[in-house]
């Protein structure tokens, strides 16, 4: 497929140029802005539109196989791509659990079939992520980004020193759901003002903080690349930003959420019931914090879509969860970037070439398809408008930010060349 974009501005460098982009299968030329389209491309005349490398996320939950009533393939790529991302990576928490080549089998052949986005999927760390026996590793590797039981910490220390051994030796990543459930005692929601207030069960930002501890310990100790999931406590920050300074291989992502909400911000209602769950206001600031120094790497959605009636129930009842996918850049971009508290290209930075570098996925990644090459998302950053979750296209409509004022709408996708999104 060939066509060019006329009149956008290309963000390149930092900066954003004016530009006439050229696109013929994966090879994306940058032309002069006064350029003169040819009669054999189709031409979409953008003014005030802004390019974007394609953004990566690196923890969504698409639902399938297994889960199909919350979320599939296709309605879960679509609103990949309807959010400017063009490549994501798939957590395991499916039926059958990606353990083995032959479950494995059954997400790839949807992806394969279904996907509008490039889908790299994640294995278990454990048979059927239950922390009893390692999945089936060296079979695995060559065919996942990296190893996870995501909605589980591997609560055996010795079953994770397994873990990393194994995966320091095949060259993958351990990414680490960190929550020692002895630590938990029937919380649901942060353990602060909040739930004392209200009756709730809280969940101690030591349950995070403390696995986490643990397992740098372990990162010394084997060598292993190690990667955490959606930190939330100020603990597990300062935990990092040392690992770090001591040189070990270590990387983390923070979620929207966790970067705009504090539990000060919780109501009564599904919507605000995720894993790891809102902290306090001191926590949020450590957070955006880490983000501004480097000690956090990337932003990841944590996208978890549920069905309406699981997400009904309130704090204490309804699942874990919320989705993002559609309206990560957007809230960002307005919250953290127009006012001031992070630069534009230290949130591009986060949302592209970071969780790129960190999880493989450039040309010389070995995946294949190169996802930054011909991956780009067109934006128009002048379009206000609220947030409106009826409008989404995952099945998946609870989450927190119902009604907040955003200034950005992606008008188009390109995923290898090809258009997979485009807002009429």
């Amino acid at each position: 497929m060939k066509f060019i974009i006329s009149g956008v501005a290309v963000y390149s460098d930092g900066a954003m140029l004016s530009r006439c982009v050229e696109v013929n299968g994966d090879n994306v030329t940058l032309l002069p802005a006064d350029y003169t389209p040819t009669s054999d491309a189709e031409v979409f005349f953008l003014p005030h539109h802004t390019i974007f490398p394609g953004f990566v996320d690196v923890h969504v939950h698409l639902r399938e196989p297994g889960f199909s009533y919350k979320e599939t393939m296709t309605t879960g790529t679509n609103a990949a791509a309807r959010g400017g991302f063009t490549t994501v990576c798939s957590m395991p928490n499916l039926n059958p659990v990606p353990d083995s080549l032959c479950n494995l089998r059954q997400q790839q052949e949807l992806i394969q079939d279904n996907a509008a986005v490039r889908v790299l999927p994640y294995a278990s760390i454990t048979v059927g992520q239950k922390g009893e026996g390692l999945a089936d590793m060296a079979a695995l590797a060559p065919h996942v980004v990296a190893f996870s039981d995501d909605g589980k910490g591997v609560q055996d220390e010795g079953m994770m020193r397994a873990a990393m051994t194994e995966a320091a030796r095949l060259g993958k990543v351990i990414v680490a759901h960190c929550e020692d459930e002895e630590l938990l005692h029937g919380g649901y929601i942060h353990d602060g003002e909040y739930a004392r207030t209200h009756g709730h069960g809280g969940i101690s930002s030591e349950s995070e903080w403390r696995q986490l501890e643990r397992d740098l310990r372990l990162v010394r100790e084997t060598g292993c690349a190690y990667h955490v999931c959606h930190i939330s406590a100020k603990e597990s920050v300062e935990l990092i930003r040392s690992a770090k300074t001591e040189g070990l291989d270590v990387t983390c992502e923070v979620t929207p959420h966790h970067l705009l909400l504090c539990d000060q911000d919780l109501q009564e209602c599904g919507n605000y019931k995720m894993n790891p769950p809102l902290r306090a206001k001191e926590d949020r600031q450590a957070l955006i914090d880490g983000c501004l120094d480097g000690t956090i790497d990337m932003i990841a959605t944590d996208h978890a879509p549920h069905s309406a009636e699981e997400k009904s129930r309130g704090l204490a009842g309804s699942a874990f969860g919320i989705v993002g996918l559609e309206t990560c850049f957007p809230l960002m971009y307005t919250h953290l970037v127009q006012t001031g508290i992070m630069p534009l290209e230290r949130l591009v930075e986060m949302m592209t070439t970071a969780p790129a570098e960190r999880f493989g996925l450039t040309p010389a990644g070995g995946h294949g398809n190169p996802p930054l090459q011909g991956d780009f998302s067109v934006w128009d950053l002048g379009a206000e408008y609220a947030i409106d979750p009826a409008e989404f296209v995952s099945m998946g409509k609870s989450m927190p930010f119902e009604g907040w004022q955003v200034r950005e709408r992606c008008v188009m996708t390109v995923v290898g060349g090809e258009i997979v999104w485009r807002d009429e």
